[in-house]
């Protein structure tokens, strides 16, 4: 039986985008007029949900619904300044803390009228954040086909001209976005757990490390923020006795971890990730996904994956444990 996946978003109205202000900018911006992330304000959080169609966007946006989050689904970006106007002005009332807008970038008739509502909401005092749901064509194309729908910006061409098309126009803002998911390997469960994992418990540690297994020859991860490369080290898939077993294994961890240069590593990847995390901290950042590749992603990043994870934790910092490839050999 196939796995359920993130099928394709229904919105189908047009949309794009181009580069959003930098968010070095978005603290020095506040008005004291209008505190940002405050319950006097309105909603202590906003963020704009966006990404390829078929990425799966309504089922990240029916997750933060679940987990509390006010979502509005398919919202023009001409109304994401009266939207959270209206969110402030009635919150005492509503109670409502947490705003999530659904936007669909997908025409170049919506880019100006995004990129100027989110410097107008930084302006004000608020600090959105821009959430990117991605996948690979290859996977966006399964998705279509499997529901038998075209893709939105395809016209009389082919699926993937569409594909190819809409992943140029969001070129700008994927790069800008706050945090990137990619879904191709998700079904909807998975997907699901992954949005519960970034937004839920805001109220605890200001920053979360996705520290992420993965195998080089499945591809590196599209929502990767740093990526390191695990086959400077002997692998223990040569070692009779190991090969059957992964990096959670503790003959396995300690073979890999022993090794000369792996101590090294780890303690140069948590030395090199402190400054890293206090600039995170100050910009906002809330997200970050930090990846270790070996060839398949069964012993050695699994292993100092697992390493990486214990020693960024910290009262200020979340680790997540993710071994993307593990088991698909």
């Amino acid at each position: 039986m196939t796995p359920a996946h993130p099928g394709p978003d229904p919105q189908t109205a047009a949309g794009v985008t181009g580069p959003v202000s930098d968010r070095a900018d978005r603290a020095d911006s506040a008005d004291p007029a209008h505190p940002a992330g405050t319950a006097e304000s309105g909603p202590a959080e906003l963020v704009i949900l966006t990404g390829m169609s078929g990425a799966g966007r309504s089922t990240a946006a029916n997750v933060l619904e679940d987990i509390g989050w006010y979502v509005v689904d398919n919202l023009p970006p001409q109304l994401m300044l009266p939207m959270a106007t209206l969110a402030a002005q009635t919150s005492d009332d509503s109670g409502v803390t947490k705003v999530a807008a659904v936007i669909d970038v997908r025409s170049r008739t919506f880019f100006a009228a995004f990129r100027d509502a989110l410097q107008s909401l930084r302006a004000m005092g608020w600090a959105p954040r821009v959430i990117f749901v991605d996948a690979t064509d290859e996977a966006l194309v399964r998705r279509f086909e499997s529901v038998r729908r075209p893709h939105p910006l395809q016209g009389q061409g082919r699926m993937l001209d569409g594909i190819i098309q809409e992943r140029e126009l969001l070129g700008d803002l994927r790069s800008e976005a706050d945090v990137v998911i990619d879904t191709s390997g998700l079904n909807v469960h998975q997907l699901s757990a992954k949005v519960s994992q970034i937004f839920a418990g805001s109220d605890g540690p200001r920053l979360r490390i996705a520290v992420m297994s993965f195998g080089f020859k499945y591809g590196i991860p599209l929502d990767a923020d740093l990526v390191f490369d695990m086959r400077f080290l002997p692998n223990p898939f040569w070692i009779p006795e190991l090969r059957s077993k992964n990096g959670t294994d503790p003959a396995v961890a300690a073979y890999v971890m022993n090794k000369r240069g792996a101590g090294e590593f780890v303690d140069r990847v948590v030395d090199l990730m402190q400054p890293m995390i206090l600039g995170y901290q100050r910009e906002g950042r809330r997200y970050v996904t930090l990846s270790v590749g070996c060839t398949g992603g069964k012993h050695r990043s699994v292993a100092v994956a697992e390493a990486l994870a214990q020693r960024l934790s910290s009262e200020d910092v979340a680790t997540i444990l993710v071994h993307r490839d593990l088991g698909r050999e």
